[in-house]
């Protein structure tokens, strides 16, 4: 089971966080809802997912960014195995 962290950020900074967290690396599933909670898009993070496959993921995330205010970022992180 992963851990969860989530962010509070404007609408205009959010493909920006979005596009620093896919660089992190150890994401596994982004959630984006606003702030009355109503989730506007949940996707998926599998390795080897970026660049042109995941360009058309950004756009919405850019179109979305442009509509709304405040919204929150939950986002779900692989564990990291202790041996």
């Amino acid at each position: 089971m992963g851990t969860k962290e989530f962010f509070t950020i404007n609408g205009e900074h959010l493909l920006q966080k979005i596009k620093e967290l896919i660089e992190e690396g150890n994401v596994r599933r982004i959630t984006i809802t606003e702030k009355s909670g109503k989730e506007l898009m949940s996707f998926p993070l599998t390795v080897g997912v970026v660049g042109a496959l995941f360009a058309p993921v950004l756009a919405a995330i850019g179109a979305l960014a442009a509509i709304i205010g405040e919204c929150t970022i939950a986002v779900e992180r692989e564990e990291k195995e202790t041996n």
